[in-house]
């Protein structure tokens, strides 16, 4: 580990290799790009520290210079203890920024990390996940009154944030970000279809066409998965607690299960849920032999591995993010990823393109705090529809694509109600 008076990452000789990561990220984020110029000239955020934790990436790193681009003191710590790819925490430490991350962080020190962040004293906090919203109203609230406000980036970290608002706990607007149109319906369903399959792929290197894969969850992020793995020729079982979640799976020619069922019939299974242990060590025990497990909700809890360990015989690790768990039955599971996020713990995360919409999402939230500083109550806050479809015609722009427009006609027969059959 190297450590200086304003960063903590795991080799600073990583640096050059993260910086070409990070340009290379900058050519497939366009739109993202496109804000940071805007931000250049306007300079919104002059005065303003940002603490964001977040998985350290190089698209992350694209956001943490489109900041600072609008003149904000940022700095950032992870937000998964196995997200951070090293040599992006590198290259934004050789470049003066605040960063306190490294992959594979203890409990330890992911939490001292966090509080790196706290003692900035940030006017806004950017969450993925809600851990340093949840820190600084439990621990900290004497920095509350000078915070502006938050935003957050996934879905586990809304509904956390719900809860604080049912509790009356929360105490400053916090942006829902996941909730914009150009993040959880092409990030949560692009970004964690591919991205997943590509950190199962790269762990396992298992077929997965004629396998049985069980999607527990169908929310965005579910339908992303089941989508992906149906592509590569896999026959896709959904586990919902939903109604209506679970009539959509039906709809789109998936079979839905109980989880138990389920269990008996999967090869390869993947939590997408937000929720606590939805694959139990009582579902493991009825699964085949060599049946692999992978989770890409936020947290580690969906597959309970603490209780795997405990009732496992033995437990070795087969490839850099794959056990192997022998139960009492002599059965052999494959946990990818320790059980945390597949997606970035055994791979890179989404793909850059899709994280371009998501991070002009965060900017823009930022910037719409710091306008309407002081006239927003402590509630979960969506953004304006305006500013969603302004991200996606970044986003078309960058892309090269140019869509239809209506006629005069055609706008006042939308507008009106007069006029019928």
């Amino acid at each position: 580990m190297q450590k200086g008076a304003t960063y903590e990452v795991k080799d600073m000789a990583l640096a050059e290799q993260g910086m070409m990561n990070i340009e290379l990220a900058e050519r497939r984020m366009g739109s993202t790009m496109k804000v940071k110029e805007k931000f250049s000239k306007e300079k919104p955020f002059k005065g303003v520290r940002i603490g964001m934790a977040l998985h350290v990436t190089k698209e992350t790193a694209v956001l943490v210079r489109t900041l600072i681009a609008g003149g904000a003191d940022v700095s950032i710590t992870g937000c998964n203890p196995l997200s951070t790819q090293d040599d992006v925490s590198a290259a934004l430490a050789k470049e003066g920024v605040k960063v306190w991350a490294y992959k594979g962080e203890t409990t330890e020190d992911y939490y001292r990390y966090l509080n790196e962040i706290i003692k900035q004293r940030p006017h806004i906090t950017i969450d993925d996940g809600c851990d340093l919203v949840s820190e600084i109203h439990k621990n900290h609230k004497e920095l509350i009154p000078s915070i502006i406000g938050g935003c957050e980036e996934t879905t586990t970290g809304i509904i956390r944030l719900h809860a604080m608002k049912r509790d009356n706990a929360l105490k400053y607007p916090v942006i829902a970000v996941n909730d914009n149109k150009t993040k959880h319906l092409l990030d949560n369903y692009y970004g964690t279809g591919q991205s997943t399959l590509d950190g199962i792929l790269r762990a396992t290197n298992i077929l997965f066409a004629g396998k049985n894969v069980v999607v527990c969850g169908y929310g965005s992020c579910g339908k992303g998965v089941a989508k992906k793995a149906q592509g590569l020729g896999a026959n896709i079982i959904v586990v919902e607690v939903d109604n209506f979640a679970a009539l959509q799976a039906a709809l789109d020619g998936y079979r839905v299960l109980p989880i138990r069922q389920a269990a008996a019939e999967g090869d390869i299974f993947i939590t997408v849920t937000g929720n606590k242990n939805v694959i139990d060590t009582q579902h493991m025990q009825l699964m085949k032999d060599g049946a692999v497990l992978a989770n890409s909700g936020h947290f580690d809890a969906e597959i309970n591995v603490k209780g795997l360990k405990e009732l496992a015989l033995s437990k070795r690790r087969v490839r850099p993010f794959l056990d192997e768990y022998i139960l009492p039955n002599k059965k052999a599971l494959f946990i990818c990823g320790e059980g945390r996020l597949v997606n970035l713990a055994a791979a890179e995360g989404h793909p850059s393109e899709v994280m371009a919409t998501s991070f002009c999402g965060q900017a823009l939230a930022c910037e719409y705090l710091v306008k309407h500083k002081g006239s927003m109550k402590p509630d979960v806050i969506t953004l304006p529809a305006e500013i969603d479809d302004h991200i996606a015609a970044l986003q078309l722009e960058s892309m090269g694509i140019k869509k239809d427009v209506m006629t005069e006609e055609q706008k006042k027969y939308y507008n009106s109600w007069e006029e019928g059959t």
